[in-house]
């Protein structure tokens, strides 16, 4: 054993290596010739020795490998004898733990149960404990009831007795435990028997005495009787009585309020209704507010809102007699027949298409024949404009209150566990009241039927009454006395009307209210405002020439430049009405805002984000409108005014352009005519000047800045089109000096129409890009990359017309 244990070693070793060395079975691939590739006899002869050669090393190989068996061999029987000696350890050991921890298992067993029955038993004892204490404090609380209840007449104590007795759980108060241990002598009924009949009778004493205290308005029996209550399980009775308690009082100072009044011219004149409706709501929620900690103290969270509902129900009834009585007193019916019937005869003429009569005479009612014959008093006796401003103002003051009443109901009718910050829901309460519907039929309805009409009605107003400035002129000698911007009045008239109907539109804090109203300001400014200040261009300021190829008129240009900046300054009221209403700045029309002044006025969920869509809503569509119309005018206004004065302007600045001409050519000709040569090279740039600015600069005194503004870029756009065109007609006759005097001309001339407004020049890139080309020289050219230039520098020029340019200037 110890021979092969100490072969063992040599053995492994050998026979590792024997495995770790690689052993090819196949030679390599033989240098010497193949038998299949023999040609001669001794070929054959080499081929056959090679393969002997082969054969020898593959044999010796394999008898290697065969040597190496037996040591194989000892070692896989080594390994043998090796499992099975850890095979018997194994057994062994398992015996060994099995006999050590079996009865140490056996007493955790014991122990584990015992354990668990003596908890068991423990239990069982508190269990009876409990039982037997309860059973104790109810057999105390029973006798101190009967015991209060009697001579003592304590009724505090006996509720709080009935209190702590309906702590003890139902099953013990009706177990036969009780039964056995808690009736006597004195109380011989079972417990529950005697606590039943004890609660009737407090709950009938109470309910007598409170409704005593109420009559005689003692406040602290009040509060005393109703704390009691809840002691003795009868919670619902206490809110119920105590809830006919408090709207016996909304009742009564509800008739006191309306029985006060001014008398008849009171009501009418003033805001009576508004104020009595406003006393009802504050009178609900001082109640709430001041009652409520008392409510939940005795009869828990939430409590409350049964007292809510019961005051709303009362609010319901208080509230519509004012509604009804105030609908009466103002005769909102009747005014809303007129005003739906209301023909609006002055917009409507206005759209017509002109008439005239075999005189010549314009019709009567036309807007176009002045104000003096335009007297609509016959329909203005219908409605009274200052009665229905009274009116929407009375009722912006209500829906206001209403919407106060129903954001401090809605806070208080919140479930207790709702977040600080979780937004507001209209309660059930509210929503579901008749106060509510009617609230909606008498008030909602009528302010936006009557809005609109108002609105429409201050618009055909605003244009029967409307004046242009005076005084205005195209001559600049002419001073002008009034201030800029230069509208029509209608445009200060018709948009104060406009921040008045929003400002008191949001002012009711009533979603359906601004639904309504801001969408139909939006449709009237659409539609009148904006058709009315076409028409006004169409029919009466369009600046056509009095005869074929002549200029318009001087007051029907003056005219339609006023109409275009009526647009452009009510565009711009509107967005900062807007703005103001929205805390945003008008220079931000994506509403970018600190802090949103109307968040506080519409605090339910999602109403202020559907009012401040709607208020973009308004100003986006108004915008597009006024934009579209100025952008049309603008073109009118170039294409009438603009470019027929630009034509002579441009003949007269290029007269005598002599680009052909070299530098001593043009010397010569200064010298021959007896002029400076410094002041004939400037000659174009000067006279254009100076055409210039007779032509633009009266129309500009009167234009608004940004209307002015546009309309340079369309002058600019068409001018630079005529003075390509021009560039070209001088190609191959143009000297190098003329591209020079050309480049510098052309340069001025632009410079004179982009003063004050430095991106004008980017409309003039293409003819700029050409006569730079044209000046420059070979090597210049060369580098710049030539015809084929590529992204180095950004063309405006395609490769055709930098090709053209290049040969502007004549070989």
């Amino acid at each position: 054993m110890s021979a092969n244990n100490t072969n063992a070693p040599n053995g492994s070793s050998s026979a590792t290596t024997a495995l770790k060395t690689p052993i090819k079975l196949s030679a390599s691939s033989p240098s010497g010739p193949s038998v299949h590739d023999a040609s001669t006899l001794s070929d054959v002869r080499a081929a056959l020795a090679a393969l002997h050669d082969r054969e020898a090393a593959i044999t010796s190989r394999l008898d290697a490998l065969l040597s190496l068996q037996g040591d194989l061999s000892r070692e896989l029987g080594r390994l043998d004898l090796l499992r099975a000696n850890l095979g018997s350890q194994v057994i062994a050991t398992r015996s060994i733990s099995n006999g050590m921890l079996s009865s140490a298992a056996e007493t955790a067993g014991r122990l584990s149960s015992r354990v668990k029955e003596l908890d068991l038993e423990k239990e069982r004892v508190q269990q009876t404990l409990r039982v037997v204490e309860q059973v104790a404090e109810l057999k105390a609380c029973v006798h101190g009831v009967v015991g209060s209840m009697g001579a003592p007449q304590d009724w505090e104590a006996a509720a709080g007795y009935i209190s702590r007795a309906s702590k003890v759980p139902e099953p013990n108060i009706r177990g036969g435990f009780a039964a056995a241990i808690v009736p006597s002598v004195e109380v011989p009924d079972a417990p529950w028997v005697t606590l039943e009949n004890a609660k009737e009778s407090l709950c009938g004493l109470f309910l007598r005495e409170f409704e005593k205290a109420a009559k005689e308005s003692d406040g602290a029996k009040v509060t005393r009787f109703f704390k009691l209550f809840p002691l003795i399980g009868r919670g619902d009775v206490g809110l119920d009585v105590y809830g006919r308690y408090v709207c016996q009082g909304v009742a009564g100072t509800a008739r006191a309020t309306l029985k006060e009044g001014p008398g008849d011219a009171g009501k009418k004149d003033g805001f009576f209704y508004a104020g009595a409706l406003t006393k009802l709501f504050e009178h609900i929620a001082q109640i709430v507010e001041n009652h409520g900690g008392l409510v939940e103290r005795h009869y828990g969270a939430g409590k409350m809102v049964k007292v809510i509902e019961r005051l709303q129900m009362e609010a319901d009834v208080q509230g519509g007699i004012i509604l009804d009585s105030w609908s009466d007193e103002r005769g909102v019916d009747r005014k809303l027949r007129d005003a739906k019937s209301y023909p609006f005869s002055f917009l409507v003429q206005s759209f017509l298409p002109p008439q005239r009569s075999l005189t010549g005479t314009p019709r009567m009612n036309s807007p176009a024949a002045g104000g003096g014959t335009n007297a609509r008093n016959s329909e203005d006796e219908g409605i009274n404009m200052k009665e229905v401003d009274g009116l929407l103002s009375e009722i912006s003051i209500m829906l206001g209150r209403w919407s106060l009443y129903s954001r401090f109901l809605a806070g208080k009718c919140q479930k207790p566990d709702a977040p600080g910050d979780a937004p507001l829901s209209i309660p059930e309460v509210v929503t579901k009241s008749n106060l509510y519907r009617k609230i909606s039929a008498k008030l909602t309805s009528p302010y936006n039927s009557l809005a609109m009409f108002f609105f429409r009605r201050s618009v055909e107003k605003a244009f029967q009454l409307d004046e242009s400035p005076a005084g205005l002129s195209l001559n600049l000698n002419m001073p002008i006395d009034t201030n800029a911007p230069y509208i029509i009045s209608a445009v200060d008239d018709v948009m104060y009307i406009v921040s008045t109907i929003i400002q008191k539109a949001l002012s009711t804090s009533q979603r359906d209210v601004a639904a309504s109203v801001i969408p139909d300001v939006g449709r009237v400014l659409g539609s009148d405002f904006v058709g009315m200040v076409q028409r006004k261009m169409r029919d009466e300021s369009y600046p056509k020439p009095a005869i074929q190829g002549g200029f318009p008129p001087e007051e029907k240009i003056v005219a339609f430049i006023v109409l275009i900046n009526s647009l452009d300054v009510a565009n711009d009221y509107l967005a900062r009405i807007i703005s103001t209403q929205l805390g945003t700045s008008p220079d931000q029309p994506n509403g970018a805002s600190h802090s949103n002044p109307l968040a506080a006025s519409f605090p339910f969920e999602h109403d202020i984000t559907f009012v401040n869509s709607t208020l973009n809503t308004l100003n986006t569509t108004f915008s597009m409108k006024t934009t579209e119309l100025i952008s049309d005018a603008l073109q009118v206004l170039f294409a009438n005014v603009i470019k027929q004065r630009l034509k002579p302007v441009l003949s007269e600045a290029f007269r005598d352009a002599d680009y052909w001409r070299t530098e001593e050519e043009l010397a010569e000709f200064a010298r021959q005519n007896d002029e400076d040569e410094v002041e004939l090279i400037d000659r174009v740039q000067r006279r254009f000047e100076n055409g210039w600015d007779t032509l633009m600069k009266p129309i500009a005194r009167l234009m608004t800045p940004k209307t002015f503004t546009t309309l340079i870029d369309k002058t600019a756009t068409d001018l630079s089109k005529v003075l390509e065109k021009r560039v070209w007609s001088y190609s191959g006759k143009a000297s190098a000096y003329g591209a020079i005097r050309m480049d510098r001309d052309f340069s001025g001339i632009v410079s004179v129409v982009a003063r004050g407004n430095y991106s004008v020049r980017e409309i003039f890139a293409k003819i700029t890009q050409i006569l730079m080309v044209a000046n420059m020289e070979e090597d210049e050219w060369e580098e710049l990359g030539g015809e084929n230039a590529e992204d180095d520098f950004q063309w405006v020029l395609n490769e055709d017309e930098r090709r053209r340019a290049r040969s502007l200037v004549k070989s």
